[in-house]
This record gives C-alpha cells, sequence and structure tokens, in this order.
C-alpha cells in the first residue's frame, strides 16, 4: 500500500480519516489501519487493505480471477481486446485522464485497470473478493495503481475523492444493482465522469436466455465442480458452437439457446485463446451469486436521481452510459 491511497482513504462505517501503523519509509505491505473516529482497525495484508470479510457473495470471481489470472490481461496475451473495450465503452481518452484520480469499481484480475494504468492516471481498483490478489500480482510493479478490497456499498473513501470512477460488466453481478449505481456516483466529485456496463434487459424475453434456464443450479454448485463440468463438455461444445453460432440468420437463435461464450467472430483471438476465453466466460456466466439485468431507462433514471447528467448510451453492444456529476 502506498502512501497517497491513504490520503483518499476514509472509514467506510462512519467516514473518519484513517492512521496507518508500521508505514515507515516505504510502502506498507502488512499492518493496520486504524479509523481515528470510530477506532475501527482494518488490516493491510500483501500490501491491500482489507475492508470485508473474506468469504462473500462474489468468492466465484475470486475463484475465477485467481486461477485465470492473467488470460483476458492485454499485457499478457499481446492482445488489444480490453485496452479497445476500455476506450470505447468509457468514451475517455488517455489525455483526459492523465494525472487524475481514477477508481475501477470491480476490478476483477485487472483487466481494465492494466488498461487505464497506461494513461499516466492514479488508478484505484477495488473488488470485494480475492480477484484483487490476482490484480496485484498482475500489476504491483506500476506506481500509479493502488489495489483496495472492500464492499461497493461501504467504499472506504472520501464521497467525491475521484475525478473518474468506471465499473464495467460487474453492476448486475451486485445483490442490487440501482443501490450499486447511486454508489459509484457517489465517489466522484462535482463535474467528474461516471461510466458504466451492465446487462441489458431489453424485452421480456432476455430472462429467457438459456443461462438462466442454468443458473438456478450451477450458482450452487461448488465452483470446483462446476469449472470440471464445463472444462469436460468444452470439447464437444466449442467444435459444435464453432459450426452453430456461424450459420446465417438462425446462428443468433443457437447463441440464444446455447449457454456456451464462444466468441466465434473474434478475429483476434487465435483459437487456442478463443477456446480457453469460452471456458473462462463461459464458468462466467454460469457460477456468480446475482445476475440481474437493468433496462436502460431503469439505470439512467437510477444515475440521474444520484446527480449524474448529460447520460449518453455509447454505441458499443451492451447498456454502455456515459454521464458527468453535476456542480452543486
Amino acid at each position: 500500500m502506498k502512501k497517497e491511497l491513504l490520503d483518499i482513504l476514509a472509514c467506510p462505517k462512519c467516514g473518519g480519516a484513517l492512521s496507518a501503523t508500521d508505514f515507515g519509509h516505504a510502502d506498507l505491505i502488512d499492518g493496520q489501519l486504524l479509523c481515528q473516529a470510530c477506532e475501527i482497525a482494518y488490516p493491510v495484508e500483501s500490501g491491500i487493505p482489507r475492508f470485508v470479510e473474506p468469504d462473500n457473495y462474489a468468492s466465484s470471481f475470486g475463484y475465477q480471477w485467481n486461477l485465470f489470472r492473467k488470460e483476458q490481461i492485454d499485457s499478457f496475451n499481446g492482445l488489444l481486446l480490453s485496452a479497445k473495450r476500455f476506450w470505447s465503452e468509457t468514451g475517455w481518452n488517455a489525455d483526459e485522464l492523465k494525472g487524475k484520480w481514477i477508481l475501477d469499481a470491480g476490478c476483477g484480475a485487472g483487466r481494465f485497470l492494466d488498461a487505464a494504468s497506461q494513461s499516466g492516471a492514479q488508478i484505484v481498483g477495488i473488488d470485494i473478493s480475492s480477484a484483487i490478489d490476482a490484480a496485484k500480482a498482475n500489476l504491483e510493479g506500476r506506481e500509479n495503481v493502488h489495489f483496495v478490497q472492500a464492499s461497493i456499498y461501504e467504499l472506504p473513501f472520501r464521497q467525491g475523492t475521484f475525478d473518474f470512477c468506471y465499473c464495467i460488466g460487474v453492476i448486475q453481478h451486485t445483490p442490487d444493482p440501482p443501490l450499486t449505481l447511486r454508489s459509484i456516483a457517489d465517489m466522484v466529485k462535482p463535474e467528474g465522469m461516471v461510466a458504466v456496463t451492465i446487462y441489458e434487459r431489453r424485452r421480456w424475453y432476455t430472462m429467457l436466455y438459456s443461462k438462466y434456464w442454468l443458473r438456478p443450479i450451477t450458482k450452487r454448485m461448488k465452483k470446483e465442480t462446476l469449472l470440471r463440468v464445463i472444462q469436460t463438455i468444452m470439447p464437444v461444445a466449442f467444435p459444435v458452437t464453432n459450426v452453430l453460432f456461424r450459420i446465417p440468420v438462425i446462428g443468433k437463435a443457437f447463441v440464444f439457446v446455447i449457454p456456451i461464450a464462444n466468441y466465434v467472430y473474434e478475429k483476434e483471438l487465435n483459437p487456442d485463446q478463443r477456446y480457453a476465453w469460452a471456458v473462462l466466460d463461459t464458468f462466467d456466466m454460469l457460477s456468480p451469486s446475482f445476475d440481474k439485468p437493468m433496462t436502460e431507462d431503469e439505470a439512467t433514471s437510477t444515475l440521474f436521481a444520484s446527480g449524474i447528467r448529460n447520460i449518453r448510451r455509447q454505441t458499443d453492444a451492451g447498456l454502455n452510459l456515459v454521464g458527468n456529476r453535476r456542480n452543486g
């Protein structure tokens, strides 16, 4: 944990200032943060301040991202898919981020931290799960990247701390998506920017998508068992969906009724990478405790009620919304 991170941290229970033990002249690796108001102590372990218990509703993501730590990190896989997605879905550019404070709300293994941190910004990745350890292992050599394990509902920062906040592919996996949006909005300063990407509920038939048939069972399975099942069926499912998903017109119907994440039209992935991503993202579809898509109206009205203005939808697939916090 770097000293500059302490300047923006606050007790998630009462909002009080935090003091650190055992800081010295170097980064704080193991120690405590003590709230000067309510005197609650929070551990710092392996350089990460921890504000939640290790076992929580997002444990499947901790398992997933520590197992597939490098799979979707551009710096390791030699691709630019994560960077392209980040810049496209936020609508921001590197020049406007340089020197600013940014919050990655739900960073996982650091897929978008990797992209955003190359802008020269000070960026904080938070995750409720042990995925934060995977993110730190991936990116800890970058002096402008900070890591915090915390709940999105009790963010340990002073309100209005950040110039930018993004949350990509996380909100639908939280227990209360509208509350999640409000919590994110509180973190940015006046005129600060917010960008979110959420699973979209377009029509009544969205919830008929095949993964929702299976999730009542798969989300209750042991994560190790579910992964073994996916790895067992994938040698058959992958080549079959390679064919079915490509069939003109009716290929989209097969995508809807077969819960396999085979990105047959992603040209940047070679066959081995696409196979690995199919295993990873099929697990990602079936394992989370929550999967609650929102309509555009629901998300937009929640952001507006939380003080976000000039809300616009990006043109990417999915529900990508960007706006700025009102001034005053």
